[in-house]
């Protein structure tokens, strides 16, 4: 592990400790001024102090006393100064002693090097729940093939908007 691997590590491990603290100040303090936060449901937060203050409503609120669990997956430096890290992570709620596997999300963040050390300036969480791809040759894909023609022929639907 290289001296960049264990500050981003660390810096996520402060992540995950500041909300099972409930700490929105020390959360927040893991970001840049203007970062962008995405959450699992798709709301955006642009700012450090947007996305603190909606967090400091939820500590306080539907997730107080929860905590946050998870580690790296992979850390994937663009350049000297910009790393990608992938991540996952569920909340645990306070009367649970197991996570639901329904709860597990992913999380996407872009970390920078800052005056003050890496930061992250970006998170983007999305929950883990991985569907099939249907065969080209099966029911559902013949199905949305046979619509797609039939829509042509109707003069309906993304040819009609395009055309």
């Amino acid at each position: 592990m290289t001296t960049d691997d264990h500050a981003i590590t660390t810096l996520f491990n402060r992540l995950m400790q500041a909300w099972t603290d409930n700490d929105a100040a020390a959360y927040g303090a893991c970001f840049t001024d203007d970062s962008d936060y995405v959450s699992y449901d798709g709301t955006r937060a642009v700012g450090r102090l947007p996305m603190q203050h909606a967090h400091d409503q939820l500590f306080r609120g539907v997730l107080a006393g929860s905590a946050l669990v998870g580690g790296i997956e992979s850390i994937r430096y663009i350049n000297h100064d910009v790393a990608v890290i992938h991540g996952t992570a569920s909340v645990l709620m306070p009367w649970r002693s197991t996570l639901p596997k329904r709860r597990l999300s992913r999380q996407t963040l872009i970390a920078v090097r800052t005056d003050d050390g890496w930061r992250f300036t970006a998170l983007h969480n999305g929950r883990v729940r991985p569907v099939s791809i249907p065969a080209p040759d099966s029911l559902p894909s013949r199905m949305a093939q046979a619509m797609g023609r039939l829509a042509n022929r109707l003069g309906i639907g993304r040819h009609a908007v395009t055309s």
